[in-house]
């Protein structure tokens, strides 16, 4: 089945009533700062550029959205943002709550509903590939699929600086790779994709959406939970460490930096001067 309803028209206050709204001014204007840097940095949006953000619903990708809205109104440039949710038709995950959600912010929003657990069953050559990853890769496909069918020129994804630091150190440990995810690349289709939360921290995006009581969904997949995984492992011992070095991911991103900017999709982003910069003086990124 397909979906790709469009929601959202007009504008509203979906909010509750009752909210600190000094607490969440304070956890905005952090992540605002990080945030605008990023774009900043990596070149991620251009004036006209139409944003798409990838909305599962957790707390980064709700997050995300409310601050690239926050920073359409405050932007010198002007940009489009809308949202896509994909559900993969579990009964454990049921994101379909987004639609009022997001009929209330305003935001063109598209609602995409396929049978990914049912056709990884299918599908899947058991032992070669985990079902998170085949629904992961899954998921991406139908995002780039809508961008182009509705003229979205960037794909909006919620990894942050957590995430980040656990692909480097997994892929160290794992595949002998210095490798974690790109800030701003050229995808399928030629949608390009950002991730303007990379310079964030995990414990911002969650302080952010308990303070502005954003409707979060769990994502509860059974195939995902059943067993502990090498990414939760890796979050551990990344904790430990930050008990013992508490500067560790200002320098992990210091580290990591020159990974996010391979096959940047902005050539003259002011991110690839500064390490080609630095580079050439020894200094650090």
């Amino acid at each position: 089945t397909g979906g790709g309803a469009e929601t959202g028209v007009g504008a509203g206050n979906v909010r509750p009533a009752g909210i600190d709204k000094k607490r969440v001014q304070k956890a905005e204007k952090k992540l605002m700062h990080l945030v605008g840097k990023a774009i900043l940095d990596f070149g991620m949006i251009k004036h006209g550029d139409r944003v798409m953000v990838g909305l599962s619903g957790g707390k980064d990708s709700l997050s995300m959205l409310h601050l690239l809205l926050a920073l359409q109104k405050k932007a010198p440039i002007s940009f489009d943002v809308g949202a896509c949710t994909v559900d993969p038709q579990t009964p454990e995950y049921d994101p379909s709550v987004l639609i009022d959600y997001l009929k209330g912010l305003g935001v063109p929003y598209f609602y995409e509903s396929q049978a990914i657990i049912a056709q990884a069953s299918c599908s899947m050559t058991p032992g070669k590939v985990s079902i998170c990853a085949f629904c992961a890769r899954m998921k991406r496909g139908i995002l780039y699929s809508v961008c182009v069918r509705e003229g979205y020129t960037a794909l909006a994804l919620g990894q942050h600086l957590d995430d980040q630091a656990e692909s480097l150190l997994m892929s160290a440990f794992h595949n002998g790779q210095l490798r974690t995810m790109k800030a701003h690349y050229v995808a399928e289709h030629g949608v390009r994709v950002i991730r303007p939360l990379n310079y964030c921290r995990e414990q911002q995006t969650r302080e952010y959406a308990a303070a502005a009581a954003l409707p979060v969904i769990s994502e509860t997949c059974p195939a995902c939970y059943e067993a502990p995984k090498e990414r939760a492992r890796i979050k551990m011992v990344l904790a430990a460490q930050e008990q013992l070095h508490p500067d560790l991911h200002s320098k992990l991103l210091n580290a990591m930096l020159p990974l996010m900017a391979l096959e940047c999709a902005d050539g003259e982003a002011p991110i690839l001067e500064h390490l080609l910069s630095s580079k050439h003086t020894g200094e650090s990124a």
